[in-house]
């Protein structure tokens, strides 16, 4: 293999592009249901190839690709972040500033107890918690330290194999915990808990009509024959009588012309009525009692499906069911989906609303249209990437993070571009959230910046680290796995005391959270699944975004505390 090291050192490009492609390779595999995942999954092959052949890795492009990264997660994150601290209750709040605290003191004590290394202590904390930005804030915290050069790589070189050593108990741990450890110290059954807690939100999973009822499938016509319980009652008055089938009459043919209805019209015998509502609700409350029919003017209107970002503030803390009854003017429309943040939240009579929300609304067009404004702003898809916005906010926060500096150990270490970097995504996120058209940026771009720029950059950490990686198992692997357990654990034992008997959290909704607070969506999949309920997905979404932020932004403090 030695013809590869003239191309690896004149073209160090290659060598990560291929720790790339074979990193999202290792990461699909899986022990015992654990996998690496993409990104130590490049770890491992940039440590791979860096130990086999030297690559000068360039500091300028793993910066350039971390500040990418930093700005795609704080942009992300920042609506659930702000949305959090505003709306998202004082509890969950609490409990997403206190995990990552707990975290990083956690493994300021470790470090300092076992006489750790500023650079095996910053992987040791990115690795447990498993959050990798960590290796990159970490990082530059020393790179900005008063000491040698060739002391700062020393010390960078030791964060990827801490890293390694730590990340899949960390993973592991938080799988382990949150499905089985936890539920056993609450002492719950969670497939019970999460029956009670469904009954409670009004979701019955053997009950098409409950569950179901919120979403919109048919457009049928339907006579009112003779003889028919609707006869003389307003449409307000039919639709009321079914309300919990959630059916609704858009359009009527009377005398052989259609016209447009109104709560206020009151039905006929010989009418032709065009109901919109799910098959079984359209059966149960019209079909046995009405003759459906055919008619292809009646029906022919168009549909419509609108992403609306919930911005009515007299919508939000409230329940599905209770819009439903008391605000009479989204009447028309169904709640298909429901997005916070990046998850997907169960649809429900007892689901709580918050501002920001982005909600699938569908419907005949013209209730959809007409409720829309009522709701908040519609999501344009399909934009394009405000470059300009990007490389300013970019700009302006790598110069924060050079400007504003604090004093650590009697030196003055500064804020560091990539947290900056975090921070000014972080608003950006937000404020593009209240104005969809400000500083956009498309998921899919948010997406690609925050997949690529972190497996790029770390793959350039591991390819440094390589050839140090071996020796410095062999002297520290042991004392930092054992470590790494324990910083893995000690957020989510106290988390779950604080959560349960302090806070007075719903404990299947504190098992996702934790999972939320230390950023593992393998957490939720699997209290998910042990309770076989989606709804553990509400406490996830409470504290991921402050997991990403702090615990990013911990790396930082680490270094400083250490120095």
């Amino acid at each position: 293999m030695d013809w590869l090291t003239p191309i690896f050192e004149k073209n160090p490009e290659v060598p990560v592009f291929l720790a790339i492609g074979l990193g999202y390779w290792i990461g699909k595999f899986k022990i015992g249901g654990v996998g690496f995942g993409p990104v130590t999954g490049s770890l491992l092959a940039g440590v791979l190839i860096g130990n086999f052949w030297h690559v000068p890795v360039s500091d300028t492009a793993k910066s350039l690709l971390f500040l990418l990264f930093m700005y795609g997660i704080g942009f992300s994150a920042g609506p659930g972040f702000v949305r959090g601290v505003r709306d998202g209750g004082w509890r969950w709040v609490a409990l997403a500033f206190f995990m990552p605290a707990v975290g990083l003191l956690t493994a300021f004590a470790m470090a300092r107890l076992l006489s750790l290394e500023l650079g095996y202590a910053a992987g040791l904390m990115s690795g447990a918690l498993t959050e990798s930005p960590v290796i990159g804030t970490a990082s530059e915290a020393i790179r900005s330290l008063p000491i040698a050069e060739a002391e700062k790589s020393r010390l960078i070189a030791q964060i990827p194999v801490a890293d390694a050593l730590t990340y899949v108990f960390g993973t592991f741990g938080v799988i382990f915990f949150c499905a089985n450890v936890g539920p056993w110290l609450l002492r719950i059954d969670m497939k019970a808990e999460a029956l009670e807690l469904e009954k409670e939100m009004g979701f019955e999973r053997h009950s098409p009509g409950i569950a179901s009822a919120w979403r919109m499938f048919e457009l049928r016509a339907y006579e009112i024959g003779a003889g028919s319980g609707v006869i003389d009652k307003t449409i307000a008055q039919v639709e009321a009588a079914v309300s919990d089938e959630r059916i609704f009459i858009e359009r009527l043919r009377r005398g052989g012309q259609v016209i447009e209805t109104t709560p206020a019209l009151v039905l006929a015998e010989g009418d032709v009525v065009a109901v919109i509502g799910h098959h079984a609700s359209l059966i149960r409350a019209i079909g046995e009692r009405n003759r459906e029919v055919f008619d292809r003017e009646l029906l022919d209107v168009p549909a419509a499906t609108f992403d609306i970002v919930l911005r009515n503030r007299d919508l939000a803390n409230r329940p599905l069911q209770e819009i439903r009854d008391e605000a009479p003017d989204v009447r028309g429309v169904y709640v298909k989906a429901l997005r916070r943040g990046t998850e997907q939240i169960p649809v429900m009579p007892g689901t709580r609303l918050l501002v920001g929300d982005v909600l699938t609304v569908h419907g005949l067009e013209p209730a959809v249209r007409r409720v829309s404004p009522l709701l908040g702003d519609v999501l344009q898809t399909g934009g394009n990437t405000s470059y300009l916005a990007l490389g300013l906010a970019i700009f302006a926060g790598a110069v924060l993070g050079i400007v504003v500096a604090f004093p650590a150990g009697g030196v003055h270490v500064a804020l560091g571009t990539s947290v900056a970097t975090l921070l000014v995504g972080l608003a950006m996120g937000w404020r593009n959230s209240i104005h969809p058209n400000f500083g956009a940026l498309p998921a899919d771009a948010a997406d690609l910046m925050k997949s690529i720029g972190l497996a790029a950059f770390v793959a350039m950490i591991g390819l440094k680290a390589g050839p140090v990686f071996v020796q410095a198992l062999k002297d520290i692997g042991l004392t930092v796995f054992l470590a790494g357990i324990v910083v893995t654990l000690v957020p989510l034992v106290t988390g779950l005391l604080l959560g349960r008997y302090v806070l007075g959290l719903n404990p299947l909704l504190l098992l996702g959270a934790l999972a939320g607070a230390q950023t593992m969506t393998a957490g939720l999949a699997a209290v998910q699944e042990r309770s076989q309920s989606p709804v553990a997905v509400i406490g996830y979404s409470s504290t991921v975004a402050f997991g990403h932020v702090l615990l990013s932004i911990g790396g930082t403090v680490l270094v400083w505390m250490l120095a």
